[in-house]
C-alpha cells in the first residue's frame, strides 16, 4: 500500500509535469480561472519588494523566502504559504533552468471565501484561532490531490469551464480546514482589532490616490490614533504611512509597466504631487530608478492583465 509520503512525491511529479505545460512563460501564466494564476522562474531573484494579496501559494518545484517584518516565511514543495491580509513583504526566490520554480497562485475572493468558512462553521462549529496575516504550512496529501485535479481541469476548456469554479471552492476548503485554518478564518472576520485593521486596508487599497491621514484611518478603525498605530502595526508589521507609500509605489510600477506610462503620469495617478519625490522613494523601495526597474521587469518575468480585486498587489 502506497504511503502518505510517497503519494505525496507522486502528485508533486504530476504538478511538476502539469505546470511546465501550462506556465510556459516566465513570470505569471494566466489560466481560465480569473483568480488563480501559475508562476514560473528559471533563474533564481535576490531579495526583492513585493506587495501580495489575500491568497494561498501552493510551489511545486523550488523554494522562496518571504521576509516579513522580523519572521522569515519559507515556502517550498512540502509548505504553502497563505496571506490573510494584502501585505508588503521582500521575497527570494531559489530556481535554476534545470529546474524552474513551478508554483499556483490562488487569489482568495472574499464572497468565495465568507460562503465556504460559513459552511464549515454551521457544519463544524467555529473553532478559535489567533489571526495572523501570513504562515506557512504544510502541504497534506488532500489539498495537493486537489491541486492537481484543478491542473488537470485547466488542460481542457470544458472542464476548466465546468469543474474549475467547485475545485477553486475546494481548493479554499482544503485550506481552511487545515492547519492554519483557524487563524486564517479569524484573520478574515472583519469583527474585533484585527478585521477593524483589515477594512483600513481596503480603504487604503481602494483609495490610494486620496489624501490618506492617520487621523481619516484611525476614525475608520474606529480606533484613538495611538491604538490604532499599535494593532496597525502587529497586523502588517509596518507603519500605517509606510504602507500607504509602498501601496502607491507598487500600484505605479504596475501601471508603467501594464499601461506604458511615464514615470511623471503614474506618479500623479496614484497620488503624487512632486515627481521627485516619487522617483526617490521609488528608487528607495526597488532599488533602481522606474526605467531601470521596467527594464528588469521585462527581463525576468512575464507580466499578466490585471485581474478583478479590491486591492493593489505587485502583480
Amino acid at each position: 500500500m502506497e504511503t502518505e509520503g510517497a503519494a505525496l512525491a507522486r502528485v508533486h511529479a504530476s504538478m511538476v509535469s502539469r505546470l511546465l505545460e501550462l506556465a510556459p512563460n516566465e513570470g505569471y501564466n494566466a489560466t481560465p480561472m480569473p483568480d488563480i494564476r501559475l508562476l514560473r522562474s528559471n533563474r533564481p531573484l535576490t531579495r526583492t519588494p513585493v506587495l501580495y494579496e489575500p491568497g494561498i501559494v501552493v510551489i511545486a518545484q523550488g523554494r522562496k523566502r518571504g521576509y516579513l517584518g522580523s519572521t522569515v516565511y519559507v515556502y517550498d514543495a512540502q509548505h504553502y504559504l497563505a496571506v490573510a491580509l494584502p501585505l508588503p513583504f521582500s521575497m527570494e526566490t531559489d530556481a535554476t533552468a534545470d529546474e524552474p520554480l513551478l508554483a499556483v497562485y490562488v487569489r482568495l475572493d472574499p464572497a468565495i471565501a465568507a460562503d465556504v468558512l460559513l459552511q464549515i462553521d454551521e457544519r463544524n462549529g467555529v473553532v478559535p484561532g489567533e489571526p495572523g496575516g501570513m504562515a506557512t504550512t504544510r502541504l497534506d496529501l488532500a489539498l495537493g490531490e486537489t491541486m492537481l485535479r484543478f491542473l488537470d481541469a485547466m488542460r481542457d476548456p470544458l472542464e476548466a469551464a465546468l469543474l474549475g469554479p467547485a475545485l477553486v471552492r475546494e481548493i479554499y476548503f482544503r485550506v481552511f480546514i487545515g492547519e492554519q485554518g483557524a487563524s486564517m478564518r479569524a484573520a478574515l472576520d472583519l469583527d474585533g482589532h484585527f478585521g477593524r485593521i483589515s477594512r483600513v486596508l481596503r480603504k487604503i487599497h481602494s483609495s490610494y490616490a486620496e489624501a490618506l491621514t492617520i487621523e481619516s484611518l484611525a476614525r475608520e478603525a474606529a480606533m484613538s490614533v495611538p491604538s490604532f498605530h499599535m494593532h496597525f502595526k502587529a497586523a502588517t508589521k509596518t507603519s500605517p504611512l509606510q504602507y500607504i507609500k509602498s501601496t502607491r509605489l507598487h500600484q505605479a510600477r504596475l501601471l508603467m509597466a501594464r499601461q506604458g506610462m511615464t514615470a511623471a503620469a503614474a506618479s500623479a495617478s496614484v497620488g503624487y504631487e512632486s515627481a521627485s519625490q516619487f522617483s526617490r522613494e521609488f528608487k528607495r523601495l526597488f532599488g533602481g530608478t522606474p526605467s531601470e526597474e521596467l527594464r528588469r521587469m521585462k527581463r525576468h518575468f512575464a507580466v499578466p492583465e490585471a485581474g478583478p480585486s479590491l486591492y493593489v498587489s505587485s502583480h
